[in-house]
This record gives structure tokens, sequence and C-alpha cells, in this order.
């Protein structure tokens, strides 16, 4: 009979900023299971209450995570250290340059890099040596197409960003997970009646033959805040998308 594994993360505290749905609740779910304490923050109090239910969240927070005062005060308010913080809050912005709004693109060019600075400088006091701060990104600039110049250099940016907060922020580490198309109710709200096509491709193309879930990319967020040699560094989670994009 094998031994019956520790939860590996049982005692430890996990921030889920953009934790009300997708990815964040996923995440929220897993470190759950894993024997965690969680705290989940958003902007929409219904649907965090809702998904601290849910979860049985030790506590939640309502604010803009791109509010850098509201971001810095929430950091300074929680009481004793934490162990992780993952960020899933914002989402891309696609437009062709004769298209674009130049007020939302400035925005969008800031606010990813800015939030990552911003809960690098606050959080990373609080968190004990050897956690873990974990953010969002994506593949989908990789690849110049129409319609994607700001996530394109958003794709560029932050991995470099990353990098180098690394060895700012240390010994608290911090990854980027770089995800393709992930089914959530974000990739619903932005395909809007594309959805139920981009998904058949996805499935009769990707080399895994099914798509990415919430749940897929959770657990590689878990495994990054339980493997402590992890830092400075980007994840793909993408099914195999870039071997196979046109």
């Amino acid at each position: 009979m094998s031994p019956t594994r520790e939860p590996a993360l049982a005692g430890q505290t996990v921030v889920v900023i953009g934790g009300s749905a997708g990815i964040g609740l996923e995440t929220a779910r897993q470190a759950r299971a894993d024997g965690a304490e969680v705290v989940l923050a958003g902007r929409n109090p219904d649907r965090l209450k809702d998904a601290a239910d849910q979860v049985g969240a030790k506590g939640t927070a309502t604010f803009d995570a791109n509010d850098t005062p509201a971001l810095e005060e929430f950091f300074g308010s929680l009481d004793g250290p934490i162990d992780h913080v993952m960020v899933t809050a914002g989402g891309p912005y696609y437009a062709s340059l004769a298209d674009m709004d130049f007020d939302a693109a400035r925005r969008a060019l800031q606010e990813h890099p800015m939030l990552m600075a911003g809960v690098a400088r606050y959080a990373s006091p609080k968190v004990r040596p050897g956690g873990a701060l974990l953010f969002m990104g994506g593949i989908g600039g990789r690849n110049p197409r129409l319609g994607i110049g700001i996530t394109s250099a958003m794709t560029v940016a932050l991995p470099a960003l990353t990098a180098s907060l690394a060895i700012e922020i240390a010994p608290v580490r911090i990854n980027l997970i770089a995800a393709g198309f992930v089914d959530t109710p974000l990739s619903a709200t932005l395909l809007g009646d594309q959805l139920d096509e981009r998904r058949a491709e996805l499935r009769s193309t990707l080399p895994i033959g099914r798509v990415v879930e919430a749940a897929d990319v959770a657990a590689l967020a878990i495994h990054l805040m339980t493997n402590t040699a992890l830092t400075g560094a980007t994840y793909d989670i993408d099914g195999g998308q870039q071997l196979v994009s046109r």
C-alpha cells in the first residue's frame, strides 16, 4: 500500500487576483484541494462572493487590480505572511491599426506590465521566501497577423519583465504562464458566436486532440507554486497550438 501524500500546499495561503471565474477560480479550487487557504480578489462583488462560496475562501476583496493605490492597500491589509499570488486579471486587446482605439490600446500597453510591477512591489514583502508570484501572458502575439499588434508587444515584453523582476524580488519567485486558447468565460466573451467553431477547429488540429481547459492551466500554476526551483521563466501551455498555427 503506497503512503498517503501530504497535500503540497498544506498550511499555505494563496491569493488569487481575478479569482471569480475561469483560470483564477479553478486555480483557487485546486489550491484548496491541495491544502491551501485562499483569498480571492476581483472587481465584481457578486461573482466574487459566489466564487468564494464555491471554494470556501478564507477572505475576499473587491477592487480594480489596475488601481495602484487600491492594490497597495489590499496587500497592506493582509494579515500575516502569504505564500503565493496568482494574477489572472486583464485580457488581450485586439484591433487592426485602422480600427484601433488609441486610448484603449495605450491602457492595454500600460496595464499588464504595470500590474506585474505593482504586484511585485506590494506583494513580495508579504510573501514567504520561496513563495511565488504567477502571472498570465499568452502565445497569441508570436505569429504576426492582422489585429494583434498590441498583443504582440505584450507577448514580447512580459517574459523580459518577468526575468528582470526575478532578480529584484528574490528569494520570492516569479513566473509567467503563456497560454494559447483556453476554454473560459473570457474566451466566450471574445469569440461570441464563433466560439463553437473555434473549439471544433482546435479539437481537429491540436496534437493533444482536445481544447485546453482552465483546469489544465491551474494544474501548471499549482506546479509552479510547489516547485521552488522555478523562477524568472515563461511556461507555455497551448496543447501544441504553436506547432500547427498558420
